[in-house]
């Protein structure tokens, strides 16, 4: 071992300007003094790699967030032809509903006509059953129960018949074979009902012939 030196030791020493000066730090200070400048370099690096808030872009509403550069992306395209089908659809069942009504209103008309075409071949047996009631002849209760049975079936598809003594005549109703001067009514009413009318509806098939009774004038 070394012997000690007093005077080496003296002169290693720093100066006692330069410790006040602060320009030298002790030793046990040095190792101290290391993780503060640790520390403000990693917290400089920190708010050097620390970016500002910001929003993140959000496309715009309408054509231009659905277009680059005047060109369709992907999404608007598909928007577009998306729109296209709604369109073309809406028009199809606009089209197929104003088919189904014609096709009622066809299938409606078809069936009236049938019916009338029925009814007007079996007018002349109708005639002869209601002149047999009319006149009060004799009809056996099979007939009577065939008579009924006809007019139920016309009614059941809608057919009305009208014409009956004492109603109001109605041109638009009633055909007048004959007017006859009473001096007892006071309007023009059905005195007797040559053949009954029949209607569906609002539909008249046959108008009634009747003889009007008339006010004399």
């Amino acid at each position: 071992m070394s012997e000690f030196n007093k005077d080496d030791y003296l002169n290693d020493l720093p100066d006692a300007d330069e410790l006040a000066a602060g320009q030298v730090a002790p030793e046990g200070d040095a190792d101290q003094a290391e993780p503060e400048s640790n520390n403000d370099a990693q917290s400089s690096e920190a708010q050097g790699e620390q970016q500002p808030n910001e929003e993140p872009a959000t496309p715009e509403e309408g054509e231009e967030a659905d277009s680059e550069d005047g060109k369709l992306t992907p999404l608007g395209q598909a928007k577009k032809e998306a729109a296209e089908y709604l369109e073309a659809l809406q028009r199809e069942r606009a089209e197929f509903i104003n088919y189904r009504n014609r096709t009622k209103k066809d299938m409606e008309r078809a069936r009236q006509q049938g019916i009338i075409d029925v009814l007007a071949a079996e007018l002349p047996a109708l005639d002869d059953i209601d002149r047999i009631r009319e006149h009060g002849g004799e009809m056996d209760e099979s007939f009577q129960a065939v008579a009924a049975k006809i007019d139920k079936a016309f009614e059941k598809f809608g057919v009305e018949k009208f014409g009956v003594k004492g109603e109001d005549f109605d041109p638009t109703r009633h055909d007048a074979i004959l007017h006859k001067p009473d001096p007892q009514a006071e309007k023009a009413t059905v005195d007797t009902v040559a053949e009954a009318g029949y209607r569906i509806g609002d539909r008249v098939i046959r108008a009634a012939r009747v003889v009007v009774a008339s006010p004399q004038e």
